[in-house]
């Protein structure tokens, strides 16, 4: 017997951009959605059924805010995943499953879970402070990682010579082998209660220079075939290896040598996939409703060719935040805006995207770069 979706409220734990985007697919099928954030004007606040202000990685305040809740689910790893599993303990379904958000939390236990599973990775060393990576100097040239809290580029130090070892972390971490990479790729995949697997089609990256977060992404990926086929099964594998119910990123490098090695895993939806709005049949945000609330999987497929661009807060700007081009931008055909209701801006603050869709691979991305450059968010 079919269920009745529409009886289940999701809970969501963040407010951010990712959630807001997952109500705007939950609108469409009635689901109500009740959101916990610890900013009273998170992005998610006017949109949801229910709001809660509070802490993610307080037990008490996701305990509470879950009994109302079922089902639950995340855009954003530190949450406190106590909680979580004493509401699954108690019948809430929670996805992904507390085990598997505590495991990716920490970047050396998922590094080591690569390794056991025989998932294709960099070499690594576990390293507990300062003084045991200035130890490892002939490991370099690396990239060391703070286990623990680091997202969209801090927490990660680029270590190419001995002179360079000041800039390592003192707290557990990981050194890890610089590769030498073609391009820097993602995968994003999903699996429901029913074990139904679904594959994006892969993406290419591109990396902001200073800030370290995705840039542009450009959509197909631009790899053979072959590499296409081999990304995808590699990031089924991770998310049947997990055994994980919901939606993970799995953004990979690309070897000179024509190898795909897994470089960081998410459990959620991802700045990789936002052109999915637009781009493709099903997006990535109702995929991970779908996933999360026991619905049929999503036709994942490419409608036409797409280039993503992350718009930041400019840099030397804080304050209200003013879109400077945005009607030039709006005039063009195949752009679409997506601001994230985010009313102060500050230096490289993911403040919305635009998404550019062109049959033209090659135009694209063109068009890409001048839309990066006619939009400016100023304060």
């Amino acid at each position: 017997m079919q269920e009745n979706y529409q009886q289940k409220t999701l809970g969501i734990l963040g407010g951010g951009q990712l959630g807001r985007m997952v109500i705007q697919s939950a609108i469409s099928y009635n689901i109500d959605i009740h959101i916990l954030d610890p900013d009273a004007n998170a992005p998610c606040k006017s949109i949801c059924q229910a709001f809660t202000q509070g802490s993610l990685t307080d037990f008490e305040t996701v305990y509470n805010f879950g009994k109302n809740c079922d089902v639950l689910t995340i855009e954003i790893e530190n949450v406190n995943t106590e909680a979580l599993e004493k509401l699954a303990q108690e019948g809430k379904e929670v996805y992904p499953q507390p085990h598997i958000i505590k495991l990716i939390q920490d970047k050396r236990t998922q590094k080591a879970f690569y390794k056991e599973q025989g998932i294709p990775t960099a070499d690594f060393i576990l390293t507990e402070n300062k003084e045991e990576v200035f130890a490892q100097k002939d490991f370099l040239p690396a990239v060391n990682k703070l286990g623990k809290e680091g997202y969209d580029g801090r927490g990660v130090q680029l270590l190419r010579t001995e002179d360079e070892l000041e800039k390592a972390f003192d707290a557990p971490g990981l050194l890890e082998k610089l590769i030498d990479f073609d391009q820097e790729i993602a995968v994003i995949v999903s699996k429901n209660n029913k074990g139904d697997l679904k594959a994006f089609p892969a993406v290419a990256c591109a990396f902001h220079p200073t800030a370290n977060l995705v840039e542009f992404l450009f959509a197909p990926a631009g790899i053979s075939e072959s590499l296409e086929k081999r990304a995808q099964e590699i990031a089924l594998e991770v998310i049947q290896k997990l055994d994980m119910v919901g939606i993970l990123a799995v953004e990979m490098f690309v070897t000179k040598q024509g190898e795909i090695l897994v470089n960081e895993i998410a459990p959620r939806p991802h700045n990789s996939g936002h052109h999915t709005i637009e781009a493709n049949i099903t997006s990535q945000f109702e995929q991970h409703l779908r996933s999360v609330m026991g619905m049929p999987l999503g036709d994942c497929s490419l409608r036409t060719p797409a280039a993503m661009v992350n718009l930041l807060g400019e840099d030397g700007f804080n304050g209200d935040a003013y879109v400077e081009g945005l009607d030039e931008a709006m005039k063009e055909k195949g752009v679409y805006i997506h601001m994230y209701g985010k009313k102060i801006t500050k230096p490289f603050r993911k403040m919305g995207h635009a998404t550019i869709l062109d049959e033209n691979v090659d135009r694209l991305k063109e068009r890409a770069l001048r839309i990066k450059s006619l939009i400016k968010i100023k304060a």
